[in-house]
Formats: C-alpha cells, sequence, structure tokens
C-alpha cells in the first residue's frame, strides 16, 4: 500500500509500506475516506514545530471497515467510522475512568500520525489501510446523514474545541441568562470548534482573533467577533473561557478575564517550556486552569451527539483530492481534508 510520509518541512511524498494484516480477533482494518490535517499538522509542515524525517502522517479522518477480527461486535465490514487519533484498549483502569488518551495497556501519547511524539506510533491515516489494535473499544459509527468532510476532525481538533466549553454545559445553564457566556480566544481550528459547541448549547460566545478568514467563520457559526490580539481587559469577566493560540501572554490576559471560580481551557502546546501564570491572581479569584491533551475517545458520543448536525462544515477551508496530498499538504495554512471515494 502507499502512505503518505513527511520527509522534511514543506516535502511529502508517497512511499510504500507493507499492507496492515490482522493478527488478533480484536483488531479491524480500515479504509480512510476523508482525512483532515490537524492544527498541529499545519504547524509541522510550515517548519514552526520542527520534526524527524520519515514517519507517515494524518490522524483525524472518517474510514470504512474493510476487515474485522473474530471478537469484534461493535462494527461491521462496510460501516463508516471515526477513527480516534490516540490509541485505547477501552478496558484498562485509565480507560475505564475516560482518560482514553492515557490508555494503561500501551505506552503513553499511543497514536497515529505523529510517530516522533507517540509512545506507540500506529501510522498515519493518509494510507490505503489502516490497522485499528482495539475495534470495539475505538470505532464510533458516523451518524446517518453525517458530511464526512464536516466529521473528519472529530478524531481529534473537534473533541479538543468541545472540551473547553462542553463539559461545563450544566455550570453554564444554571446561571442567569445574562452571566451565560463563554469566551474563545481563537488560532486555526480548535478555537472555531470551541465555538461551535457553544453556539450548540446556546450560550453566547465571543470569539477574539486577527485573523480575517477565521473571523469571518466564527461569525459564520454564530459567535459574537472581535479583532483583537488580546481579550480586552475592561470587558465583564465570563464563566468558561477558552485560550487556543499558545502564546503565554495572551493566556495570562484570558485567565485575568476568567471570573471567579470559573474555568480556562488551554488547548496550547508550549515548546518553550516554562510559561508565566498569573498564581495570586487565579489563587484569590479560584479561577481553575485546564491543560492537557483531550480524551478524544471518551469525548466523541458527547460531541457527535452535539455537533454532528450542526454546520461546522465552514471551519474546513479546503477539500482536496486524495492523489494531489503531496504538494498540497505542505502548503496548507488551515483546515484541509483530504478525500477519496
Amino acid at each position: 500500500m502507499q502512505q503518505l510520509m513527511f520527509e522534511a518541512a514543506g516535502s511529502y511524498a508517497w512511499r510504500e509500506a507493507p499492507d496492515p494484516e490482522l493478527s488478533d480477533p480484536k483488531q479491524a482494518i480500515v479504509r480512510p475516506l476523508a482525512v483532515a490535517c490537524c492544527d498541529l499538522d499545519v504547524a509541522v509542515a510550515q517548519g514552526r514545530l520542527p520534526m524527524p524525517s520519515w514517519h507517515a502522517v494524518g490522524h483525524e479522518g472518517v474510514a470504512e471497515v474493510v476487515a474485522i477480527g473474530d471478537d469484534v461486535r461493535a462494527v461491521s465490514v462496510g460501516d463508516r467510522v471515526v477513527v480516534p487519533f490516540q490509541i485505547s484498549c477501552g478496558h484498562c483502569a485509565a480507560c475505564v475512568r475516560g482518560v482514553t488518551g492515557s490508555c494503561a495497556s500501551l505506552p503513553l501519547m499511543a497514536m497515529y500520525g505523529m510517530a516522533p511524539l507517540a509512545g506507540f506510533d500506529g501510522g498515519g491515516f493518509m494510507a490505503d489501510l489502516v490497522l485499528v489494535p482495539y475495534a470495539d473499544a475505538m470505532l464510533v459509527a458516523v451518524p446517518d446523514g453525517a458530511d464526512p468532510v464536516a466529521v473528519a476532525s472529530m478524531s481529534d481538533n473537534v473533541p479538543d474545541g468541545w472540551r473547553g466549553v462542553g463539559p461545563y454545559r450544566r455550570e453554564l445553564e444554571a446561571l442567569p441568562p445574562g452571566d451565560r457566556r463563554v469566551l474563545v480566544l481563537g488560532r486555526l481550528s480548535i478555537g472555531l470548534y470551541a465555538a461551535a459547541t457553544a453556539v450548540a448549547l446556546g450560550v453566547p460566545v465571543d470569539y477574539v482573533d486577527t485573523d480575517p478568514n477565521r473571523l469571518a467563520v466564527a461569525e459564520k457559526l454564530g459567535a459574537t467577533v472581535h479583532d483583537r490580539d488580546k481579550p480586552d481587559k475592561s470587558a465583564k469577566p465570563y464563566p468558561v473561557t477558552v485560550h487556543t493560540t499558545a502564546d503565554p501572554a495572551v493566556l495570562a490576559a484570558t485567565l485575568r478575564v476568567t471570573w471567579p471560580d470559573g474555568v480556562c481551557t488551554d488547548t496550547g502546546i508550549y515548546a518553550e517550556g516554562a510559561v508565566s501564570l498569573p498564581m495570586l491572581s487565579m489563587y484569590t479569584r479560584g479561577v481553575r486552569l485546564v491543560t492537557g491533551r483531550v480524551n478524544a475517545r471518551a469525548a466523541l458520543p458527547d460531541v457527535l451527539d452535539l455537533l454532528a448536525g450542526q454546520a461546522i462544515s465552514s471551519v474546513v477551508e479546503r477539500v482536496v483530492p486524495w492523489e494531489e496530498a503531496p504538494s498540497a499538504w505542505p502548503a496548507m495554512t488551515g483546515k484541509t481534508v483530504f478525500t477519496r471515494a
């Protein structure tokens, strides 16, 4: 089979690889149909996140099941499924408590499409075929009528945006209507998916960004948009804030406009390591800061239920034929989906 390989920043190529084979009754083999780039893929392609050469890429997508092991019961050959980017067994202590991104049956950060960062490399979704080690635990059926292009990022970025708002639905619903507000600091797709989550929940959302295209998409999704690089420090504080820019200064500003006992979810990766935080202010006001990797598989049922029928396809910047991937992947600037029949 062929799979798309990262050679160097700006250079990708199809390379031959062995076809995966079932070696355990719990496994399945899937054929990717619509594969989306992750926000992290864009950073790698542009050279902003240096990575070693020669790893298979792609970890967000919708696929068709083409083979299953004898013990697989949750899916059948021919089903269309979302494949979470993290590999998880579904039965260990970590998976049972919902932290499927830290499955105890596998090395930490077992995943697809990012071998240099992965504790266990599952290969990439930009491939003719992909092996799923724990089919019943991992694969989630695509809802009937859902657009594969719109839901291709359900593997990672959509749940990553959802987690900044969705888990706090009850907290928001308990507030007086005038206080039900969400602030999103946007960058690439995750902030847009967070804004879409708030809109789907019926919660007013202020979206802050400087990119005119993303601002237009956020407005189309139903957010109130603000062309700024940081939140307005004089604004009324928000019970729920979402920060996606990976800029420490913007994170600090976002924490300052999170109200007492509110929650700020940060989805950024800070390659520089130490980040200065307004800890005294956070302590005195009881602000909760949530960071870390999304547990995509655990979140998927709630995410699909809320967003699969929403008009989130506007987040997709470009749809590209599969065979054009080597030239289109390094040129990505935002959410790009690669499709084939």
